[in-house]
């Protein structure tokens, strides 16, 4: 430990003196046996070498086969009557969780349904009955598959048989009144007492706890796989960000996403409260705050800018949240947020369910999504390397790799990450072109492999990593490259435009995509189009000014709240196929004009230039 923390004094631009305060502490602690808020305090001054501790732990667990599910039952021993789960008015204690957990596990086995080792899938909405579900399969070493209860039809059926589950549970909301046979959970009449562990003996921190799947943005969802040793990774991302033992986490995200179920299991690895919200709902997020005492948010996407969108209230800053974990939110939100409801410490992560690196913003740095540091790249090689927009492909050089020319700071370039025994790729379930489609061979040598994680980032000369855009969002236009996230960024800043979705869509004749955007406005607002084209000339190049922009009543989100944009795309500008109102930029009037069956034609026959 010692030669490590030299090592990493002479590469810290912090300077020596936090690093020796670290060492003198850690010296006197065994870390790989000390609990996360235990040593959380300890590496405060030194928070690059965090993940690093936490790293070696997980190694450890692998070792030793120590799963989540077994620090629960730790958990459960030493504070049984802590609260573990509340939900509308209900609390439940971590025992009372262990016991409705083990009742539900005896249905399963009862039923004749489920035997040990099977796949099931859980099709329910965010409430208590969900965890107890999910405990109960681990305690008969069964895997769960995450389904987003939103889907239906086609997404439903393609789901559920991907995951190669033998049996589906539904919340009764969500079942067919037609359905043969249900499984009420938890029942009286079963007993609650402890499972036996014989039931999990075949499994290994190798063996897949979880299947999560893809938010479908671009398609049909993909199930990932998520082994045991994976969660505790997950762990990793909450457990390095200050949280204390009792901190209250709320969590209004779905629990068949990875955010959501992530503030689960950093709860039950340090002990701590969930407070849970069968839905997000701005109006009521600060209600619930001050009812359940919370500490820590969690949030995804544009939820802390619909926080910020709702009319202010005396009251805004009073609650205790301290802290919020999560990832997406813009740079402009972030300063609004904690402008308007007090200074909460903003710790944003990057990372992917599927993925094998994940980044987390210690520092605070408004905007940054984590920072570039040598113990990181050690245990994960990664790099950023260029890549051609048009062919959707990594450039190389002449030796047919990806070295040269090197990206110099501040450019942005494709996210890759070294795949290995410490870095694993397990791929999509009974999806193997999918999975080899992740996978960029020869990178900087021959015979490596790196996962595509098919973000583009930049990172500045400080080392702090910036998110740009989606590899499939960036499009091409007069000859550049245009971030679609920067330009949404671009347009929300105008008064009158509430959301703002953009892309690129073909013109006849024409190479590339044109930028086009679909926006909502603010309630009492028009559109202020002579306004808005005022905005999009001083703000934005050329190239990236949206051509052509929709307005919708509302724009359509996953449940993770990304927006969607393939029919957007399919429909293009084609008024014959949009009955939402569509206007042109003109740089004539310098306005954006009605776009009209007349003013489509003219663009598709060339006769008006773009």
């Amino acid at each position: 430990w010692h030669l490590v923390l030299i090592v990493a004094t002479f590469l810290s631009s912090a300077g020596w003196r936090p690093w020796l305060k670290c060492w003198k502490r850690l010296s006197k602690v065994n870390l790989l046996r000390t609990s996360a808020y235990q040593v959380s305090p300890i590496v405060q001054n030194c928070s690059r070498f965090t993940d690093f501790v936490y790293l070696r732990r997980v190694q450890k667990y692998a070792r030793t086969n120590y799963t989540i599910l077994d620090r629960f039952l730790e958990v459960v021993k030493a504070q049984p009557h802590k609260p573990f789960l509340r939900f509308k008015d209900e609390t439940f204690t971590y025992q009372d969780a262990d016991e409705l957990s083990n009742k539900a596990a005896r249905v399963f086995l009862q039923s004749g349904r489920v035997r040990e080792g099977d796949t099931v899938a859980l099709f329910l909405g965010n409430e208590p009955t969900y965890l107890w579900l999910w405990l109960a399969l681990m305690k008969i070493g069964c895997t769960a598959a995450f389904l987003n209860h939103n889907i239906r039809s086609k997404s439903l059926l393609h789901c559920f048989s991907r995951c190669g589950a033998r049996a589906l549970v539904a919340a009764a909301a969500l079942s067919s009144p037609s359905a043969s046979a249900s499984l009420p959970m938890p029942p009286r009449s079963a007993s609650c007492e402890p499972m036996s562990k014989d039931l999990r003996s075949h499994l290994n921190l190798g063996s897949v706890a979880v299947y999560i799947y893809t938010s479908g943005t671009t398609g049909l969802p993909k199930a990932a796989e998520v082994t045991h040793a994976k969660l505790w990774y997950l762990v990793l991302l909450l457990s390095v960000s200050s949280l204390k033992s009792n901190d209250v986490i709320y969590t209004t995200l779905p629990l068949y996403h990875t955010a959501g179920f992530l503030g689960v299991i950093s709860a039950i690895e340090m002990g701590l409260t969930v407070a849970l919200r069968s839905k997000f709902s701005a109006t009521q997020f600060w209600d619930d705050c001050r009812k359940y005492d919370v500490t820590v948010v969690q949030y995804i996407g544009e939820i802390l800018r619909y926080l910020c969108n709702t009319p202010k209230k005396p009251n805004d800053r009073s609650h205790k949240v301290r802290l919020a974990v999560g990832n997406g939110i813009r740079a402009e939100v972030w300063r609004d947020f904690i402008s308007r409801f007090g200074n909460i410490q903003i710790k944003e992560f990057y990372g992917a369910t599927e993925g094998n690196f994940a980044l987390l913003n210690y520092t605070g740095k408004i905007g940054a999504i984590g920072r570039d540091t040598f113990l990181h790249k050690w245990y994960f090689p990664y790099s950023l390397i260029k890549y051609d927009v048009d062919q959707e492909t990594p450039l190389r050089g002449s030796a047919g790799f990806c070295d040269q020319p090197l990206l110099p700071t501040g450019e942005p370039g494709l996210l890759v990450c070294e795949i290995s025994p410490d870095a694993p790729f397990s791929g999509y379930v009974r999806d193997l072109q999918q999975t080899e489609k992740k996978k960029l061979h020869n990178v900087h040598k021959k015979g490596d492999v790196y996962f595509n994680t098919g973000d583009v980032l930049s990172i500045d000369e400080d080392g702090f990593f910036y998110f740009q855009d989606r590899v499939g969002d960036t499009f091409r236009w007069k000859g550049e490259n245009v971030s679609t996230a920067e330009v949404a960024d671009i347009l929300t800043l105008i008064n009158c435009i509430k959301e703002a979705t953009v892309y690129g869509v073909r013109v006849p004749g024409l190479e590339g995509r044109a930028g086009m955007a679909a926006i909502t406005l603010k309630e009492g607002q028009r559109f202020d189009s002579v306004g808005v084209f005022k905005h999009v000339e001083q703000y934005l190049p050329t190239y990236a000014r949206p051509r052509f922009i929709r307005i919708q009543s509302s724009l359509d989100v996953t449940g993770t709240f990304k927006y969607v944009k393939v029919s957007l795309v399919e429909e293009g500008f084609n008024p014959r196929q949009i009955t939402e109102l569509l206007y042109f930029l003109d740089e004539k009037v310098r306005d954006y004009v009605p776009l009209t069956l007349d003013v489509f034609n003219s663009i598709s026959s060339g006769k008006i230039k773009i």
